[in-house]
């Protein structure tokens, strides 16, 4: 799905090398998350790393923010969301890396 313009493109961009990389931003697992076995938690993690079946249900807005994953008989997410630098309030603008820290929240589905 290509991106609408070209703030999503750049926002899309920014969102997929965090969650590959982890750079500019801060992830966070729920207590389920932290709870599954070791080897699981590295398989989910090296999954969302390399995830790229983005569709229209699971990313409208073309940013790549959001998506999810089998894990045993359950589902986990992934979530992008945006804050400014000292983590107050939501970033003005998600595209700006100056004023954006990303951070990716991972939870089994029960949580959401």
């Amino acid at each position: 799905m290509p991106p609408k313009n070209e703030k999503t493109q750049k926002i899309r961009n920014l969102n997929d090398i965090f969650r590959r990389t982890g750079a500019g931003g801060r992830v966070y697992m729920t207590p389920s998350i932290q709870a599954l076995p070791i080897e699981k938690q590295i398989d989910l993690f090296s999954r969302i790393r390399t995830f790229d079946t983005f569709t229209v249900e699971n990313d409208p807005y073309g940013e790549h923010d959001f998506a999810s994953l089998p894990i045993g008989d359950e589902k986990a997410y992934f979530k992008i969301d945006y804050y400014n630098k000292d983590m107050s309030a939501g970033s003005e603008d998600p595209s700006d890396t100056k004023q954006t820290t990303r951070v990716m929240t991972v939870m089994l589905s029960h949580e959401y």
